[in-house]
């Protein structure tokens, strides 16, 4: 390796890490969006929940003051028979995640399925680290970007809780 290829080289890596921070920064602002943010939330409603490949999940939940429904559409990152989870992107000072840790009854639209009955359980960090080390495995790039915006909405290291749903108990 000459000299002058080498230097590229670091140019280039600090023109990728550039270009990544740049993404990271765009996804944070895109998250703070409200109307960004909660624009699939009438598409899942009409049923269409389908269009977004069951990769998003709409959460209908009780304001823990309120009373009333709340909605929220957040990623899945891992899906087992009987058993989705979800992170709280922003930590656990989210409403929605605020919400199900004082009323975990909630309803689920994913893919096709509607409304269906769930109860939510918040993983111990333990649990939640081994689910977010399988979802880093299985999609790199995207926990990448989403950690990083998860840092920068934190202003530090992103804590990200992790929240199970499972049918209620008969």
């Amino acid at each position: 390796m000459t000299a002058s290829t080498a230097g590229e080289s670091r140019a280039d890596q600090t023109a990728g890490r550039t270009e990544a921070a740049t993404i990271d920064q765009w996804i944070a602002r895109a998250l703070r969006s409200r109307w960004i943010v909660r624009a699939p939330i009438p598409l899942f409603r009409a049923g269409l929940g389908w269009v977004f490949g069951g990769r998003l999940m709409l959460i209908e939940h009780i304001g823990r003051t309120s009373g009333e429904p709340r909605y929220v559409v957040v990623e899945v990152i891992e899906r087992e028979t009987n058993a989705i989870r979800v992170a709280s992107g922003h930590g656990p000072k989210a409403q929605w995640f605020r919400n199900l840790s004082a009323h975990p009854a909630a309803r689920l639209w994913v893919g096709r399925a509607k409304a269906v009955p769930a109860v939510a359980r918040i993983l111990p960090d333990e649990e939640a680290a081994a689910v977010l080390a399988r979802y880093a495995r299985v999609h790199p790039d995207a926990w990448e970007h989403l950690k990083a915006a998860m840092d920068e909405l934190a202003g530090g290291d992103a804590s990200v809780p992790v929240i199970e749903f499972t049918p209620p108990p008969r």
